[in-house]
């Protein structure tokens, strides 16, 4: 073919500054004349774009790392190359993108959902970060212990000097080691990767006997919750009998607790308009909840067990529903007084275990016990005489022993002392209901003379100003003597008299 001349262009004149970098506008000198054989070589083609690039881009001296590095350094000539370097930066922003989605999928779950089976580059290949391979995505899990060799059913492995029987001190502990797997999930043994871990058989048993109890003491201790009070809480069950109380208008609302004892918890809440038995519910009430744990009972069984009102039901009872029968003997008490008209908390219902009763103080403000108010000489004498005249009360007409009377359980409002606390308390014919009674007047006299009251009398006058036994004896000895035949004379003429109730 006979060569074709090409015509070199025009020059073009002056034009903006931008025309000189850009390789599509006119070139500045014109081009040389050549044949159509050096056009289409490839040769002329690479010098060609290399001239345009670096007079278009004469800065950039080094670009990004990564595939598409420089024509220099990379073959772009083969469209498979090409085509390769494509699909691998596409699989890369795949994964990437894949990667988020999963992080976003589990976010802070302790069971994760793994995407390894649609990524498109294999977790490890050389540009993927040691950071994004989890161990979960890989096929070995290093903190799975390797299983023991296996014992055959002849119970040895090898021959002569060799041999190792089932026995083996090293198998036997590799063994206890793996078994730890099946211990509670709440008990921790440990990782212990890359250590060749032996446990001994009496080391195992231990830890095997201590993760038992653990587990039984958390299963007590969860059951403990769930159907019992704790301190300054309430269980389920009654949280729902407070919630009927109050949707059922017997109480507008509980507004907190206000003490705690041994024994129950008091809240303070405020009287709805509902009516209970014809009682008008008072303005303010107090909701004692008797806490439904044994602990505080187990030394309080006394008081209720010989006891004749509940002495027939309380060997048929197990030991919760004593505590019911606990808050009933109470209300009973608080009835008996109120009837002889000593000053006492109103019952206004039973429900259970919890005792709801009017409130003593105001505005949320529980009266002050005896022993945190400051009285002066004349009230501290009036209060003297009140407490000795209700204790005669309670003796005589109330037949009733308080049981544990002291400055902890009177209250001084408007001007007054009053009694609570009256779950404990028995009739004069229970057979330690004389020594309850000393021991209240113990009390009391000790309290009072404390206090500056001269005119308080001692705990054995006392005795016999309630009891009305007349006592005389100049020691405490044969007074806790004439005491205990007291007691018992009293015991008789109650079984003789339960005797002639049968007949």
């Amino acid at each position: 073919m006979d060569p074709v001349g090409v015509a070199a262009a025009p020059e073009a004149g002056p034009g903006p500054a931008w025309q000189s970098k850009c390789p599509w506008g006119t070139p500045k000198t014109a081009s040389i004349s050549c044949s159509l054989a050096d056009v289409m070589s490839e040769q002329l083609a690479k010098e060609l774009q290399l001239e345009e690039e670096n007079a278009a881009f004469p800065e950039v001296v080094a670009v990004a790392e990564g595939p598409f590095i420089t024509g220099e350094n990379v073959d772009t000539s083969s469209d498979l190359m090409l085509a390769q370097m494509l699909q691998m930066e596409f699989d890369r922003e795949y994964d990437a993108q894949l990667r988020r989605e999963e992080k976003k999928f589990n976010g802070d779950s302790k069971v994760s959902i793994s995407f390894e089976n649609y990524r498109k580059v294999h977790p490890f290949d050389s540009d993927s970060s040691e950071d994004e391979v989890d161990w979960q995505d890989t096929r070995h899990d290093p903190y799975r212990a390797d299983k023991p060799t296996i014992t055959p059913k002849k119970g040895f492995i090898g021959k002569g000097k060799d041999i190792t029987t089932k026995h083996d001190e090293v198998v036997c502990g590799r063994k206890n080691t793996a078994r730890m797997e099946n211990f509670a999930p709440e008990f921790q043994v440990g990782d212990g990767i890359g250590m060749d871990l032996k446990l001994s058989n009496q080391v195992f048993n231990a830890l095997k006997q201590h993760a038992y109890s653990e587990e039984r003491r958390s299963a007590r201790l969860h059951e403990k919750k769930e159907h019992s009070t704790a301190e300054k809480a309430v269980d389920p069950k009654t949280r729902l009998l407070l919630y009927k109380m109050v949707s059922g208008g017997m109480l507008e609302t509980i507004t907190g607790c206000i003490s705690t004892g041994k024994e129950s918890v008091v809240f303070h809440a405020y009287g709805g308009n509902a009516t209970e038995d014809d009682k008008v519910i008072p303005p303010e009430c107090a909701i004692k909840v008797f806490k439904t744990t044994l602990n505080e009972f187990k030394n309080r069984d006394k008081y209720i067990k010989d006891d004749y009102r509940f002495k027939d039901r309380f060997s048929k009872l197990n030991p919760r529903k004593i505590i019911r029968m606990w808050a009933e003997k109470e209300m009973h008490n608080l009835t008996r007084m109120q009837n002889a008209g000593i000053p006492c908390p109103q019952v206004v219902i039973l429900k259970k275990h919890v005792l709801v009763m009017s409130f003593i103080g105001q505005d949320q403000v529980p009266a002050p016990k005896l022993k945190d108010v400051k009285l002066n000489s004349e009230d501290m004498k009036k209060a003297y005489y009140q407490v000795v005249n209700m204790m005669q009360q309670l003796y005589k007409e109330c037949n009733l022993v308080h049981a544990d009377l002291s400055e902890y359980n009177m209250l001084w409002h408007d001007g007054k002392v009053w009694l609570i606390d009256v779950s404990q308390s028995v009739e004069p014919t229970h057979p330690h209901g004389l020594e309850f009674l000393f021991r209240d007047c113990r009390n009391v006299s000790q309290f009072f003379q404390k206090g500056g009251v001269a005119e308080a009398l001692n705990e054995r006058e006392l005795f016999n100003a309630v009891s009305g036994l007349n006592i005389t004896a100049e020691n405490e000895v044969d007074f806790q003597a004439e005491k205990q035949f007291s007691e018992t004379l009293t015991d008789f003429s109650t079984v003789f008299l339960m005797i002639c109730s049968q007949i």
